[in-house]
């Protein structure tokens, strides 16, 4: 289920987030960001080390190990980050949530909106 707009429709297109996911190995978490970074989706990726994640599914308890992804965005490269990652994505359901950025140093969230302003170079996965 894609992400609704009006979520997000109260923030400026400008605004910074967070959009927090995970992938099952470090090669693909890897391969997410380099594509993600590359296109202009987001600013930064930042891969976490590897933990274990406890979660029901289809009514079974399920333990995985994942890496843990952080990408810094604007709320304009929110949803075609979210399709970009569910392209790359193994799983039915990745996670995906999208978390508001209240403050931060100015020239950091400068930096995250001219990285992210010109229009995306999606890439050949």
């Amino acid at each position: 289920m894609p992400l609704t707009q009006d979520a997000l429709s109260s923030f400026s297109p400008d605004a910074v987030v967070l959009v927090l996911s995970n992938a099952p190995d470090e090669l693909l978490a890897k391969r997410i960001a380099h594509y993600v970074v590359e296109e202009g989706l987001v600013a930064c990726a930042n891969l976490g080390a590897s933990s274990l994640s406890m979660y029901m599914w289809q009514g079974e308890l399920e333990g995985a190990t994942e890496v843990p992804l952080q990408f810094k965005t604007t709320v304009r490269r929110v949803e075609a980050l979210i399709q970009r990652i569910t392209s790359l994505h193994p799983y039915e359901v990745p996670e995906v949530l999208v978390v508001p950025v209240v403050a931060g140093l100015g020239s950091y969230i400068k930096w995250v909106q001219d990285e992210t302003a010109a229009p995306p170079v999606l890439k050949k996965s």
